[in-house]
C-alpha cells in the first residue's frame, strides 16, 4: 500500500510540475514614482491573487530599469509603465499598456485571458 501511495504522489508531483511550467502569468512592468503603478497597487494588487484571474495568471512584477529576464527574451520588453503582459508557455498572448482604472482593468484583463 505504501508503495502505491508513493507512486501516486510521484505522479501527482510530475503533473503539478508540468502544469506549472506552462502556466500563464501576468507580467507587470513598473517603476518607482509611476502614479498609475501606485494607483494599481492601491486598487487592484491587494485583491488580485485572491481572484479567479489571479489564480489563472499570477502577477509577476518587473522593474522597468532592471535588465529584461532571460526567461522572457522572446517577449518584447516594455518601454512605459505600467505595462501588463500576459504570457503563456513562454509566449506573449496580449499586453495592456497603461492602467485604465479598476473597472476597465478587470474588463480588459478578462478580454486578454479569453485568448489563452
Amino acid at each position: 500500500m505504501r508503495q502505491l501511495i508513493n507512486k501516486f504522489l510521484l505522479a501527482l508531483a510530475m503533473v503539478v510540475a508540468a502544469f506549472s511550467a506552462h502556466a500563464a502569468e501576468l507580467i507587470m512592468v513598473e517603476e518607482e514614482g509611476c502614479v498609475y503603478c501606485e494607483k494599481f497597487n492601491r486598487q487592484i494588487a491587494p485583491a488580485y491573487p485572491k481572484t479567479a484571474e489571479g489564480q489563472q495568471a499570477p502577477l509577476r512584477r518587473l522593474q522597468l530599469s532592471e535588465p529584461w529576464p532571460a526567461d522572457l527574451q522572446t517577449i518584447k520588453a516594455a518601454t512605459v509603465t505600467p505595462t501588463f503582459i500576459l504570457v503563456s508557455d513562454g509566449q506573449e498572448v496580449d499586453r495592456l499598456i497603461g492602467y485604465p482604472g479598476d473597472e476597465h482593468f478587470w474588463f480588459l484583463l478578462n478580454t486578454m485571458l479569453e485568448k489563452l
